[in-house]
């Protein structure tokens, strides 16, 4: 009998190969199991089963797409229109206090959840894991993950009791990649979720498809295995959203150290002037900076790359002197569960598809591992601001780059460890000496007691380090009654433990 089903399962994985032997054939795409006869048992299963989830009937269309769109700019320059309109259309806006209540009352309805789109690997950064797991060199030795689950813990904290007669909850959606979710995972239980409920932890993985070479030929990363790669955020907007009473959604990149969680002031903001979609912006600082622009082309709202714009069309300036498109998408967005649904609905099949053209380790027609030397592969990707022509009503909502913004991408210079760390430490230098403490520096000095901009001591050298811990201030607040004439040396970390022996 053991022969039997020995020579059954056989017979029904060589129909399984046949049938993927035809589809890949109708695709001009055979060469991928060039190296059949070579597999052992275990590597056959392995390829098999890869391609039996992949879509190949739609592989030539994909492959088509690859190498029939060259990276893509664009040069009708007069049809771009900054997004700094007059009048109460679309346009950027600094709100008063009434979107910030409004805000605080639909996070504690919870009606808002938080979209993390954590896809970042830290291969730029020269490490083997997320870019949510990196250590900036904080004094507290944080990673993003816990800076960010740390923050969303503070806010549902000043949220207090909410209306399911327990502690206001944010459901916190994390969207990673193959790559990045085998990591994350373990990660967060390891640090029991940061303190979070773990049922309001969601995990859903990108896409995976085929990358290309120029030639159109699907790479093999080895002679088992199909090269592939994320297809981007973008078809997350298409991901249903009906659930835990969730209404609006908060999008944010993984790499952004100073990222607001679910930011009340922006989601109130959005929706008091009743947006279905909207996009934090910040003023570009040069016109090379690696930003996408927010601006109009035609009739919609939409991000143009920093890549598919002409140099001549970045470096316009206005009468003033400043950048005509200085609007800078830092990928941080809000939309409406109704606007989501009504892409599925309708847009799906539209979204833009952008060329990535990237190193892609393959193996040759002799079997030859290659690691290419420069780029050699097109990877499709989607991105989640794609929505955005599909608004009714779009609002950009431009915030201070100094409080909401500094990427981690490099391991040096720009965009940096270092950036990202001096960053936060500045941001928590001015909270502490808006709250009246005054800051030792090395020398024993004292810093000023006033809060202006965080830089060198007036006496020359590096500032001192002083961190503030999100479990005890969201933005800043609540920091007065505990440290007004307090002086703090360096480097330190308010926290908890740090507050009690302040208070001792």
């Amino acid at each position: 009998r053991s022969e039997a089903a020995d020579s059954a399962a056989m017979a029904d994985r060589l129909q399984v190969l046949e049938r993927v032997r035809r589809r890949l054939e109708a695709a001009g795409q055979a060469h991928v199991l060039r190296f059949w006869p070579e597999l052992g048992e275990p590597e056959r299963e392995r390829l098999l089963q890869q391609l039996a989830l992949l879509p190949l009937e739609r592989l030539a269309e994909h492959v088509g797409s690859a190498t029939g769109s060259a990276p893509e700019r664009v040069r009708e320059w007069e049809q771009l229109a900054g997004p700094r309109g007059p009048g109460p259309g679309p346009g950027p806006g600094r709100p008063q206090a009434s979107p910030l209540s409004a805000g605080l009352s639909l996070i504690s309805q919870e009606r808002v959840g938080v979209l993390l789109l954590a896809g970042g690997q830290g291969t730029r950064l020269g490490v083997p894991y997320p870019k949510g797991m990196f250590d900036v060199g904080l004094p507290s030795g944080k990673t993003l993950y816990q800076i960010q689950a740390e923050r969303l813990r503070r806010l549902q904290e000043l949220l207090g009791v909410g209306r399911h007669g327990s502690r206001s909850c944010v459901p916190w959606y994390i969207h990673p990649t193959q790559f990045t979710q085998p990591p994350t995972l373990p990660s967060s239980r390891r640090n029991h979720h940061f303190g979070l409920e773990p049922s309001n932890i969601v995990m859903f993985e990108q896409r995976m498809i085929p990358a290309v070479s120029f030639q159109g030929d699907v790479l093999l990363h080895d002679k088992a295995q199909v090269a592939m790669a994320p297809d981007g955020n973008g078809p997350v907007c298409t991901r249903t959203w009906r659930g835990a009473g969730v209404e609006y959604l908060h999008v944010y990149c993984v790499d952004n150290i100073l990222v607001k969680m679910a930011d009340p002031v922006f989601i109130g903001f959005c929706v008091s002037r009743g947006a279905d979609c909207g996009a934090k912006v910040v003023e570009k600082t040069d016109p090379a900076e690696p930003l996408g622009v927010v601006c109009k082309v035609g009739d919609s709202f939409q991000v143009v790359e920093y890549s598919e714009i002409q140099p001549e069309t970045a470096e316009l300036r206005g009468p003033g002197g400043a950048l005509v498109f200085s609007a800078g998408n830092i990928c941080n967005h809000f939309f409406t569960r109704r606007f989501l649904e009504d892409v599925v609905e309708g847009f799906k099949d539209q979204l833009k598809q952008h060329v990535a053209i990237k190193k892609v380790p393959f193996v040759d027609p002799s079997g030859n591992q290659v690691q290419p030397s420069k780029a050699n592969g097109i990877k499709m990707e989607k991105f989640v601001f794609d929505v955005f022509p599909f608004s009714r009503n779009f609002v950009v909502f431009e915030v201070a780059r100094e409080d909401e913004f500094s990427p981690l991408k490099n391991a040096e210079g720009r965009d940096s460890p270092s950036t990202a760390r001096s960053a936060l430490l500045a941001q928590h230098r001015r909270w502490l000496l808006a709250a009246g403490a005054t800051l030792l520096e090395e020398d024993g000095g004292g810093a000023s007691t006033t809060p202006r901009a965080a830089g060198p001591p007036a006496g020359g050298g590096a500032p001192g380090q002083w961190e503030v811990s999100p479990l005890l201030s969201y933005s800043g607040e609540g920091l007065e009654d505990l440290l007004r004439g307090r002086r703090l040396p360096t480097p330190f970390v308010l926290d908890q433990r740090s507050l009690g022996e302040l208070q001792d």
